[in-house]
């Protein structure tokens, strides 16, 4: 069994995985083996890696079950101790692996890891998809080290502590793979967006950590699938925001933010709709009208609820802090709090 699986899935990506799969070679161990999950694509990817990459397994999906079925249905054929999830949009740098191996090596207690991401398009700037670490807020929006909301601060060197976070970013995730399949890996019903905020919080349900080791730094162009302007990108993350409180908060947190959130994704709506996005206002109300239909399908899935898990998220309201306060980052004291 391999130490380590490298796990790209690609829907479409034939001009990311000619762009970056040679540095993947490059700069990967050599013992790690880099597998393409092929999630049903209609571009020539698939003939692409045959022809340039032979040497290179893929395993091809049969439908496009978006992120969350692509990689459970893939990991099911690949096994190694730790699994790298990574995004085919990513540069990686020369050592990216051996700093998180290493952590994990030496941490039995931490199941989960992500490395520095920053942008690929100005790289001394956090890249929005996970930063240096990802946190939550009292209400459930997710926000980082380095990005509040569409703020991205310039990496000075200010977050480059290892430390405990909330959540670990999907672009490139490692995890123990005997504890994602104890816990039956992404939720299917995410399709794509949150899923892996809402695996690292079943992680910590369990009593593991979720940490980030800003030695191992990578470079994300990000909505290589779904551009920031999709309306449906904006749909699937106001509904599974949702999803993501409702299966994991406790029982007594329930009301309180649920009582709170959706009025407020409502004046997220309004906004949209004032400023001309008419596409994404709508997606918002779709999206709340998806989750009530599904609210006792997901009610069910509600398992193993950790309260010292919701403590550890941020105890203020980030919306709040962002635009009434007007803060754009948060600075390393006030992280250390949160934790």
């Amino acid at each position: 069994m391999a130490k380590l699986a490298i796990v790209i899935l690609n829907w479409n990506g034939q001009k990311f995985l000619s762009q970056f799969l040679p540095a993947l070679i490059k700069f990967s161990p050599e013992d790690a083996e880099i597998v393409i999950a092929d999630n049903a694509s209609t571009d020539n990817s698939v003939e692409f890696l045959k022809n340039n990459f032979p040497l290179i397994r893929i395993i091809q999906n049969s439908v496009n079950g978006g992120f969350s079925k692509g990689y459970n249905d893939a990991l099911q054929h690949i096994e190694a101790e730790y699994y790298c999830l990574l995004n085919s949009d990513v540069e990686v740098t020369n050592n990216w692996v051996n700093p998180i191996i290493t952590l994990l090596n030496n941490n039995p207690d931490v199941a989960v890891v992500q490395p520095k991401l920053r942008s690929y398009f100005n790289k001394e700037q956090f890249e929005y998809a996970g930063a240096c670490g990802g946190f939550l807020d009292q209400l459930g929006y997710p926000f980082c080290r380095g990005r509040v909301f569409e703020c991205l601060e310039t990496d000075n060197g200010q977050y480059d502590d290892p430390i405990e976070v909330f959540w670990a970013t999907g672009a490139a995730l490692f995890v123990r793979s005997s504890l994602f399949h104890a816990l039956n890996g992404f939720d299917e019903d995410f399709f794509a967006h949150m899923e892996e905020i809402d695996f690292c919080w079943r992680v910590k349900n369990s009593g593991y950590k979720i940490m980030v080791e800003p030695k191992s730094v990578v470079f994300h162009v990000g909505g290589g699938t779904l551009p920031k302007n999709s309306s449906k990108k904006t749909y699937l993350n106001f509904r599974n925001n949702l999803f993501l409180l409702l299966k994991n908060l406790p029982k007594k947190n329930l009301l309180p933010v649920f009582l709170l959130r959706f009025p407020l994704d409502i004046i997220a709506a309004i906004f949209f709709f004032l400023q001309g996005h008419w596409k994404d206002s709508f997606a918002v109300y779709r999206a709340q009208l998806s989750f009530l239909r599904q609210l006792c399908k997901m009610k069910r899935k509600r398992n193993n609820m950790n309260e010292q898990a919701y403590h550890q998220t941020f105890q203020k309201s980030i919306v709040f802090e962002h635009y009434v306060r007007k803060k754009s980052k948060f600075n390393g004291k006030e992280l250390s709090k949160l934790i």
